[in-house]
């Protein structure tokens, strides 16, 4: 019998990556991250997914980019 594999909700999601709920929702929306519906129409993630896409082993989606801190952003002009 194969175990089930954990679900995160956005929120778990977010704060691996560093960024806000609302923006693991928009990957989603976007493809850049697949999710799953639960019966009550909220999104969860694959634990194994994610973590892969942390490591840079995308499988042919575009991993998101960690949140850059203000210090690191270039100045504009």
């Amino acid at each position: 019998m194969e175990a089930r594999e954990r679900l995160l909700t956005p929120g778990e999601v977010a704060s691996l990556f560093r960024v806000d709920p609302k923006t693991v929702t928009r990957w989603a929306a976007a493809g850049r991250i697949s999710s799953i519906r639960t019966p009550g129409g909220h999104r969860r993630f694959r634990e194994s997914e994610v973590r892969a896409l942390l490591r840079g082993e995308a499988g042919g989606a575009t991993a998101p980019a960690p949140r850059q801190s203000v210090e690191d952003e270039p100045a504009r002009s």
